[in-house]
Formats: C-alpha cells, sequence, structure tokens
C-alpha cells in the first residue's frame, strides 16, 4: 500500500472536511477520516487517496493534552510516508492554538517553519498587522470572544502564539516572502487581506519545501492545494491557437507578453514540405533547450496563402504539436480554434476527452482518452469568445490541478 502524499491534522470534523474539499477541487484523490490518525491509515480506501484528513477532535482539550494528540497523529503519518502536511486551525483562533501548533512543529521535523495565516478572504476572515479580522472587526469583538467552550481573548497572532510577525510589502515576489519568513522564526505570522495574498503566500510556501508547516484554515488550503498540484506537474504546457478571430489572437499576445514561447510560422513554410520539415525540427531543438514549465504557442499566420487552406494549417500544426507533447514531454495541451483542436486529437490518436472540470464557461478541461498521450491534461476552447486573459488562465488550470494517473 502506498501512502498519502498530503496529510491535513484538523482539530474538528466540520473544519477538516471545509479544507480538505478545497484539494477535491485541486482534483486530488482526498480521503476524510472522522477520526485520527491510526483509523485514517488503517481504513482500506487509504490505498486510493493522494490526500487524508485526520480529525484530532482536539479544539475543547487542554492544552497539554491537545499537544499531545496532535504530536502522537503527525508521528504516525510521518513513519507512513506522508510528504507535506497541513495544520488545520479554527479560522476565529478557537481552541488550543500556540499548543497544537508548536506541537505539530516540532513532531513534524526538526527544522520546521510554521508558517500561521488563518485568514479565509472568501468568508470574511483577514489578517492584518497581525490581528485577525472577522468582517472587518477584530475577532475578539466577534461572536467568537463569548464562546462558552474556547472563548478567544487575544485577537493579535503573535502575541497570542509568542511569535514573529511578517507584513506584505506590496509588489514583493514569493520568493523575497519565503526569505523573510525563512529567517524570521520558528512559528511566522504572516498577514494577508486578499485572495492575491492568499496566492503569494501559497507559493512562498511552496518554495520552503517539506520544511514549511503551513497552518491556517480552508482560505490558505485552497491556493495550496493548486500550487503543490503544481509542483508536480512536469514539463511545458502546448498552446495551439489556430483561430483567425482577433479574440484568439488577442490572448495568444496576452500569453506572450506572459512570458511564453511564440512560434509563428510564415504561410509559405506551411505550405512548402521540406521548409517546413525543417521547421519543425528547428523548433523542436529550441523546445528541447527551454527551462521546465514552459509555456509554447504554436500560432497559426494570419490570412491567406495559395494552395493553404485552413484545414492544412490545422493539420500541421496539430501534427507539430503532437510531436513536441510526445518528444518533450508536455505536461497539458491547450487549444483554440475547432480545427486545430480536432488536429491535435487527431495526430496523437486520441479517442476523446474525459471531462473533469471547466476553466470558465465554454472551455472544457479533462485529460486525454486512448493514443499514447492517454491521460494527458486537455483543455479546448472555441476562437471567438474570451478575455484577453483567457488561454493563460486555462494554462494555469493544466498546470495547477492534480490530474491522477
Amino acid at each position: 500500500m502506498s501512502a498519502p502524499f498530503i496529510a491535513i491534522v484538523a482539530d474538528d470534523l466540520t473544519g477538516s472536511g471545509d479544507t480538505a474539499v478545497q484539494f477535491v477541487r485541486a482534483g486530488w484523490r482526498t480521503q476524510l477520516s472522522v477520526g485520527r490518525a491510526a483509523q485514517a491509515l488503517a481504513d482500506p480506501c487509504i490505498a486510493e487517496a493522494e490526500v487524508i484528513a485526520v480529525t484530532t477532535h482536539s479544539r475543547a482539550l487542554a492544552d497539554s493534552i491537545a499537544g499531545q494528540v496532535v504530536s502522537e497523529d503527525i508521528a504516525a503519518l510521518r513513519v507512513a510516508g506522508i510528504k507535506r502536511l497541513y495544520k488545520k486551525v479554527d479560522s476565529t483562533l478557537r481552541g488550543p492554538f500556540l499548543a497544537e501548533i508548536d506541537a505539530a512543529r516540532r513532531a513534524w521535523r526538526k527544522d520546521a517553519i510554521a508558517v500561521v495565516c488563518p485568514a479565509f478572504p472568501a468568508t470574511g476572515r483577514s489578517l492584518k498587522d497581525g490581528i485577525l479580522y472577522v468582517d472587518g472587526r477584530p475577532v475578539t469583538e466577534t461572536s467568537a470572544a463569548n464562546d462558552p467552550v474556547t472563548p478567544v481573548t487575544e485577537s493579535h497572532l503573535p502575541s497570542l502564539l509568542g511569535s514573529s510577525h511578517v507584513g506584505r510589502i506590496a509588489g514583493e515576489s514569493p520568493a523575497e516572502l519565503a526569505a523573510r519568513i525563512e529567517a524570521a522564526g520558528e512559528i511566522v505570522v504572516v498577514d494577508a487581506e486578499t485572495p492575491d495574498e492568499m496566492d503569494s503566500l501559497a507559493s512562498a510556501i511552496a518554495l520552503l519545501g517539506e520544511r514549511a508547516l503551513p497552518v491556517g484554515s480552508g482560505g490558505l488550503a485552497t491556493p495550496l492545494a493548486r500550487i503543490w498540484a503544481g509542483s508536480e506537474s512536469l514539463g511545458a504546457v502546448v498552446v495551439v491557437v489556430t483561430s483567425q478571430h482577433s479574440s484568439a489572437r488577442a490572448q495568444a499576445a496576452s500569453l506572450a507578453a506572459a512570458g511564453a514561447r511564440v512560434w509563428a510560422p510564415e504561410p509559405g513554410t506551411l505550405a512548402e514540405p521540406q521548409a517546413w520539415s525543417d521547421y519543425v525540427d528547428q523548433v523542436l531543438a529550441e523546445a528541447q533547450q527551454t527551462a521546465p514549465k514552459a509555456t509554447w504557442v504554436l500560432l497559426a499566420p494570419e490570412g491567406g496563402y495559395p494552395g493553404l487552406d485552413s484545414d492544412a494549417v490545422a493539420e500541421r500544426l496539430g501534427a507539430m504539436a503532437a510531436r513536441l507533447i510526445i518528444e518533450c514531454k508536455a505536461a497539458g495541451v491547450v487549444a483554440t480554434g475547432g480545427d486545430g483542436a480536432s488536429a491535435v486529437l487527431d495526430a496523437l490518436g486520441a479517442g476523446g476527452i474525459a471531462l473533469v472540470d471547466e476553466v470558465t464557461g465554454g472551455m472544457p478541461l479533462g485529460t486525454l482518452t486512448g493514443g499514447p498521450a492517454a491521460g494527458l491534461p486537455v483543455v479546448t476552447k472555441a476562437g471567438g469568445f474570451g478575455a484577453p486573459d483567457v488561454l493563460t488562465r486555462a494554462v494555469k488550470a493544466v498546470r495547477e490541478r492534480r490530474f491522477s494517473a
């Protein structure tokens, strides 16, 4: 039996569930356990899981007992082979906060850094200057302060935890944020008020690697589930644009502006067999020299050319895309323009697409069925609609989702 890759350790069942479902949405096969690690690891269903959510039922326990329970469960999960850990805590700071975080950090790794951010912008929770706000009010001014079992008495997390605090700097990269977190200590509270700031923090946590112990609610779990999926996604994403529609051309330009490598052959090159063969060989050689996790765009020329119709253009670009996908072990493909999408699938010998989601309306996301690239993530889109960033979003959807073998 292979162990799950990620473990969620939560202090109650509902919190465990609302965090676990974020991993489901990112494509991870996820098992929610009603009990502790021993029960979860003994469940036969664990054989199919990539993420396991464990419930310690420790929110109302005394600090020393809660810490012991958390420590025992994380130790068991480490022995089972878990590679990444997410410590779920209450988004209003209820429960034995410090005891569980400190126990989790010590049980995870000797050099672990607990990165604490219970913010959840979608539910009105934000963290600014180390203070947790709920719908704009410090948490101690909300009903959480009057909880009959675990009343909240402190809104300032660094004071509650006796920890370091990292505020946000406008324009800071995830790498820069990761460096500040790493230098700050063993337990670090990090501000976040918006979904973009949550994304940036999740990226910084991913850069810190396995020593990072993210501590938060469903808010931090949402981007982490995607970014951890992306860290497992290898190879380039190939984007094929055969549509002549102005919106499709603008979307390709947006990808180029974001750093994608674009190959846009001249009509005459496409029309002449030897010139086209040489061009394809050149593209393949260049592609093999580019950085991993790149985005490659194959862009059809605008307008017509004698002896070269749209079907021939789509067929040639589709065949080139197939070679890039197979020979360079691509991570996925995005095709805009119905003729181009069909040409790519034909060149790959795919019988269809197993649908799993959609990027946005009119942009299905799935995996290829049949052929040598079976299981490859794929997005298709008609050429004549969508905002300029829609192909960028499609590439991100391919990259930041777990597509199980």
